[in-house]
């Protein structure tokens, strides 16, 4: 393989950037500084998910796996029973407060549980979240060293 850049590739590539940014002088589209042709070589075109290193081979990134957060860990753990322990500053009623039932759902900033003795459901804000006990073992799943490692924690 050729390390070799396509001077040709660049030109189109240098063309179509002024094309979408009319107006705009060029050392501002390549690093904001002044920069002649040599130092602003864009790397050529690779298929997606892949990087361009500076002698020219290519990387190829791992597949997106869900990383680990809270919302991601209770999503692994739908269906299961758990004890939701939270807090809320300066409230005279209750300033803490347990919550326990079937996980059903966890976005970024909620979390929904039902509870199956009477039915109602809870929707809690992961905001006020101090910590989460379950029943039996927990589904856990994160990357290491470009491998997936799924872990069931055994219940205590």
């Amino acid at each position: 393989m050729s390390n070799t850049y396509d001077y040709r590739m660049y030109a189109q590539q240098q063309a179509a950037a002024a094309n979408a940014y009319p107006g705009m002088p060029m050392h501002y589209m390549y690093g904001g500084g002044m920069m002649n042709a040599a130092q602003t070589t864009m790397p050529p075109a690779v298929p997606s998910g892949a990087v361009v290193t500076p002698q020219g081979g290519t990387v190829q990134t791992l597949p997106a796996t869900e990383e680990s957060y809270i919302e991601n860990i209770l999503r692994l753990n739908r269906g299961k029973m758990a004890t939701f322990y939270m807090t809320y500053e300066n409230n005279k009623e209750w300033n803490a407060k347990i919550f326990r039932g079937v996980i059903e759902a966890a976005g970024r900033d909620h979390i929904i549980i039902s509870d199956p003795a009477t039915g109602m459901r809870y929707l809690l804000l992961t905001l006020n979240l101090d910590y989460v006990t379950f029943d039996g073992p927990i589904n856990y799943e994160y990357p290491f060293q470009g491998q997936l490692i799924t872990n069931t924690t055994p219940a205590m």
